[in-house]
């Protein structure tokens, strides 16, 4: 999960942007300290050169170069962040060969959901997708707030019950990526982490045509089953028996799930509540 290895054009823009920040940040942050170590060196008590001056109060050089350094680098600093915020967009197109992918995904407790509408297929906590294509991300929570992530691919973006948000990326290179939850979520929060397989465009079909095979199905019942609080160690895969599902959660027609809840009687009684059974 290399934030400076990236391995799609997304995430090389943030990397860049990162990169950036922190050299312009340098420019003030080393002066700084050897200016620091300068003065503490030539204003020892040792050193009959340096003039103690008591009565010194103003000085406009002083003032021009302790204002007008400080500020130009939170200009650029700013232009950085708002030119490349405005690039990288998470809903922008990401132009890519062949057809995109369109990637519905559900964040858990503690689990992630894909699903592959058009392939008309689903997974748990992997991820496959073909190399060079434009992947379109829509994004919802089955509970609480929830981040998706995969760092060698850019993008940093929530998701929440009762809405969709979109997300547009690209991998470039075949390889394994990960990807994981960037917000706490309860217990199983740390496992919230799921496989990046990064196909070649003719083994994606290939991939497709095994996985809807499988005789598990995912309808409204089964999701209902996922929604239960646990971590999934394995790697499940599903027919996708209705392409409306997620259309049905986040519309919130499949009532939300109750979110994270206090397991310890520590929890409780710190938070002031009381055991119902």
């Amino acid at each position: 999960m290399n934030l400076l290895d990236p391995q799609g054009p997304v995430a090389a823009g943030n990397s860049t942007i990162l990169v950036d920040s922190v050299f312009i940040m340098l420019v003030i942050v080393v002066p700084t300290i050897i200016a620091i170590l300068g003065f503490a060196f030539w204003f020892r008590a040792s050193n009959p050169k340096a003039h103690y001056q008591p009565h010194f109060v103003y000085s406009g050089r002083v003032e021009m170069v302790v204002w007008s350094i400080p500020a130009l680098t939170v200009i650029l600093l700013g232009g950085v962040a708002w030119i490349g915020s405005h690039q990288l967009d998470p809903a922008a197109p990401v132009p890519g060969t062949g057809s995109p992918v369109r990637i519905q995904a559900v964040s858990l407790d503690w689990k992630w959901l894909f699903i592959y509408p058009d392939q008309r297929i689903a997974t748990i906590n992997t991820l496959t997708v073909p190399a060079g294509a434009e992947l379109n991300f829509q994004l919802t929570s089955s509970s609480v707030m929830n981040t998706f992530f995969i760092p060698q691919l850019g993008s940093m973006i929530y998701t929440m019950n009762g809405m969709v948000t979109k997300l547009n990326l690209r991998a470039d290179n075949e390889g394994k990526l990960q990807g994981l939850s960037a917000h706490f979520s309860g217990d199983g929060f740390p496992d919230m982490m799921f496989d990046v397989n990064v196909v070649s465009p003719l083994a994606f079909p290939e991939w497709v045509a095994n996985t809807a095979r499988t005789d598990a199905v995912l309808n409204a019942d089964s999701y209902k089953k996922l929604m239960q609080q646990g971590i999934e160690k394995g790697r499940p895969v599903y027919r996708l028996d209705d392409p409306r599902l997620f259309d049905l959660i986040a519309t919130q027609h499949i009532p939300p799930g109750p979110g994270p809840e206090l397991a310890s009687e520590a929890g409780r009684s710190h938070s002031g509540g009381h055991d119902a059974r």
